[in-house]
């Protein structure tokens, strides 16, 4: 047998799944074990007497803890979706939009289903798949060429079987839903000490008073005994490297000139492999979505004590309000003194009391764009941005600045 495709969705679905098939095959031999983390589910179906037996297999398996989002590695599954979003945000796409919607439902997942088949049995499974994902609301992820599918690469098929996004980055819609059951949501942990605590409270009550909408079902994040913050120089440095590729991206200098500036100083090492990539070929594309790297650099000045506030985001930052001889590169400086000189961060409360607040307002973005509604208050985007930087501030899951999440 050969992976045909292989089913995910939010809603536990083996129960769905077991009733489909016996829906579509009544007549079927089923047959289910359990292995040490999946269901097997191994149908041989015979049509007539003398009907050649046909045999295919379902491989079930479920995150050891249902949620909405990937906050811990608790799974054989939930390692795999967090390699799947990691995979899905180094394609490049055709609608960047779809695929960052893509991504928060990969966060949603909560079960895997195989499907195993010979390439003679695929036909008569096409309506029991077709009734099982849209019963679920699942996404599809299916081999090259296949009878369900819109590719000839690999794939993420809808609920319709609609193309969200091969491995050439090619879509074929428009949106894409991501519904979460609120009995999927984490609940504060009994042993939250108060200032978790407190922190929630407080970002609460700011969004309340900018008429964010508020999720009282979003846990605390994690306490002050339990992160690192990144070092001052590592943070410096990744100011310096954001300060050169926004200047790329607005047009300030060349990516062949940043990549001898960044060797000149002897920092090539700094450079991520998609800064990099950026660098050697700036696309108009690419220089679109790296000015939004200005709202990183701002949040992490903010760390490091060069800019004295984090203002509200319901406007974009402006790096020339940082003066001159603050900023990181420019003509006839050192980058590398910059970085030297940067010994201090602000204290782990202070940062804490950022990132809570970030990602409740990022949960509340994320609401506005799944419930179509116009998100007034802040700007989704520059709250994304500094989200993002925070997350890596902090140390969040241990991830390089390409693989930063912004779980909500």
């Amino acid at each position: 047998m050969q992976n045909y495709c292989t089913i995910y969705a939010h809603e536990l679905g083996f129960d769905t799944i077991m009733a489909t098939l016996k829906e579509f095959f009544p007549q079927a031999n089923i047959n289910v074990t359990e292995e040490e983390d999946r269901k097997l589910v191994n149908v041989a179906v015979r049509k007539g007497l003398l009907g050649t037996e046909k045999k295919f297999q379902l491989s079930y398996r479920e995150r050891a803890k249902p949620s909405y989002q990937i906050s811990e590695l608790d799974s054989p599954l939930t390692q795999n979706l967090a390699g799947m979003l990691n995979f899905v945000g180094d394609l490049q796409s055709t609608n960047e939009e779809v695929k960052g919607l893509l991504m928060q439902k990969i966060k949603t997942l909560n079960f895997e289903c195989g499907v195993l088949c010979s390439p003679l049995v695929r036909t008569m499974l096409t309506g029991f798949i077709e009734q099982v994902i849209q019963q679920l609301d699942a996404i599809v992820f299916a081999q090259p060429k296949v009878i369900i599918g819109k590719s000839k690469v690999q794939q993420f098929l809808d609920k319709n079987l609609d193309l969200i996004l091969d491995l050439n980055g090619k879509c074929g819609i428009d949106d894409l839903s991501v519904h979460i059951n609120s009995q999927y949501f984490d609940t504060p942990p009994e042993n939250a000490n108060e200032a978790q605590l407190a922190r929630k409270v407080n970002s609460e009550k700011i969004l309340k008073a900018h008429e964010v909408k508020i999720n009282a079902q979003l846990p605390v994040i994690v306490a002050e005994d339990e992160v690192e913050l990144r070092a001052p120089h590592e943070v410096a440095e990744r100011v310096v490297v954001l300060a050169i590729t926004t200047s790329v991206a607005f047009g300030g200098s060349s990516g062949e000139g940043a990549l001898s500036y960044l060797a000149q100083y002897k920092l090539q090492e700094a450079v991520t492999p998609r800064e990099r990539a950026f660098l050697q070929n700036p696309t108009q594309e690419l220089k679109g979505q790296e000015t939004w790297k200005c709202e990183g650099i701002w949040t992490l000045m903010w760390a490091l004590g060069i800019v004295d506030e984090l203002p509200f985001p319901d406007t974009l930052a402006n790096l020339n309000d940082i003066p001159v001889e603050q900023y990181p590169v420019g003509e006839n400086k050192n980058p590398r003194d910059f970085i030297e000189s940067m010994t201090t961060l602000r204290g782990k409360s202070e940062v804490l009391n950022a990132n809570d607040l970030y990602y409740r307002m990022n949960w509340a973005c994320v609401d506005a764009h799944i419930t179509k509604q116009a998100m007034k208050a802040v700007h989704p985007g520059v709250v994304y941005e500094r989200h993002y930087a925070l997350n890596w501030l902090i140390n969040y899951r241990n991830q390089p600045w390409d693989e930063v999440t912004c779980d909500t």
